[in-house]
């Protein structure tokens, strides 16, 4: 069983900066895949940014050039920093860790920080 940990939300002024943790423990598996998804009120839950076991990642084309997603030195670790934030970026964003296994995936869900951009 994988458990999963995100930190880092608050609030910001449009145009600031944050950085979100997230770390995935109690896992057999080497590295996991990681993302970061958000979820706004009256709105789906959305892809933000991934980083595979293999160190590819991708971005919502909304926050192409402004989030970085990154693995830290622990194994399992991520962090999301997010520049020039606009209130748009409002939501909570959840942490995701997916472990894959003779061709299914399983996913693992923090319990997500809010991060809120407002003047």
């Amino acid at each position: 069983q994988v458990q999963v940990v995100e930190s880092g939300g608050g609030l910001v002024q449009p145009g600031g900066s944050l950085r979100l943790s997230c770390a995935a423990s109690r896992s057999i598996f080497s590295r996991l895949d990681m993302g970061w998804y958000r979820q706004a009120p009256g709105k789906q839950r959305e892809l933000v940014a991934l980083i595979t076991s293999g160190d590819s990642t991708n971005y919502a084309d909304s926050v192409k050039g402004r989030f970085t997603i990154s693995r830290g030195n622990a194994k399992n670790t991520v962090y999301l920093q997010m520049n020039s934030l606009k209130s748009e970026d409002t939501a909570v964003y959840y942490c995701n860790a997916r472990a894959s296994f003779l061709g299914t995936n399983y996913d693992y869900w923090g319990q997500g920080t809010q991060v809120t951009v407002s003047s």
